[in-house]
């Protein structure tokens, strides 16, 4: 595939002004790139050539620029890591970070992403975690830029109402806070679950 047909096709996934250094990446390490439908459990993977396949990497395909270029990053150090160290250090561990740390530099110094996203990204750099879903302030700053969708964080909500999480049915009533997630129960079942005060929620009535 050419320089133009993947500049035709990512343009409207990434912030122009990264669009050529993402360019660039696929094609010095062949990289098979496929922009995914939403997947609840994560927003990104990687997969390492096997069986003649080449380097895969998936990206969901309702991210805004800023959380897909983040993610794409994220996945493009899982693929330099494992260039250098194949299957024999931790798929999260130093190495994928300093890796990550590497290539997510040249972004923030052409200061590509906004000041609030800047600033969260330089908080998240001193100890990346295994996806920047799991950083709740890189995640409420990146979800800012998502185009509205009806849903709040749970964290907005008042203890004792009735959620949906995001993708799911069933019903749960919001409890107290536990740290970083919220103890809530399961209406039907009373099961007890602690849900992120971060988890994409949507307040239902029973009246």
């Amino acid at each position: 595939m050419t320089r133009d047909h993947l500049r035709e096709g990512l343009k409207k996934y990434i912030p122009e002004a990264a669009l050529e250094h993402c360019i660039d990446f696929i094609t010095k390490y062949r990289i098979s790139l496929k922009i995914t439908h939403s997947r609840l459990s994560k927003l990104g993977d990687y997969r390492h050539p096997h069986n003649g396949n080449t380097h895969r990497i998936t990206v969901n395909h309702n991210l805004n620029h800023y959380a897909f270029l983040v993610t794409f990053i994220h996945e493009v150090a899982h693929l330099t890591t494992w260039n250098k160290f194949k299957n024999n250090v931790d798929p999260h561990g130093g190495e994928w970070k300093t890796e990550f740390k590497f290539l997510l530099h040249p972004f923030l110094a052409q200061q590509i992403f906004p000041e609030d996203i800047h600033l969260a990204l330089k908080k998240y750099l001193h100890n990346p975690a295994a996806a920047s879903c799991t950083d709740d302030h890189l995640y409420r700053t990146l979800k800012k830029y998502d185009l509205p969708n009806g849903f709040q964080f749970l964290e907005e909500l008042p203890e004792g109402c009735y959620f949906k999480l995001k993708g799911y049915a069933d019903v749960f009533i919001k409890g107290k806070l536990l740290r970083k997630k919220f103890h809530c129960t399961m209406k039907d079942s009373k099961r007890e679950f602690r849900v992120s005060a971060v988890a994409e929620v949507e307040q239902v009535s029973l009246f």
